[in-house]
């Protein structure tokens, strides 16, 4: 399943972060991907591999 990932979108992954939330919120796009947690608001780098291996649900920002 590929996704088109853009800015303002929200991405759940496989794993949880440890604050019990799996949804995070797409700050940056490109080789690097910024997140964001919609549980704590922690904000992490990510490699666009791994991203793209653990995605489990994309939802597109309203426009």
């Amino acid at each position: 399943m590929t996704f088109e990932f853009e800015v303002g979108d929200v991405v759940s992954l496989k794993k949880r972060h440890p604050c019990g939330s799996s949804d995070w919120e797409i700050l940056r796009v490109g080789a690097d991907f910024r997140l964001k947690c919609m549980g704590c608001g922690h904000q992490i780098m990510v490699a666009r591999k791994l991203v793209e291996k653990n995605a489990r649900n994309l939802i597109k920002k309203s426009t």
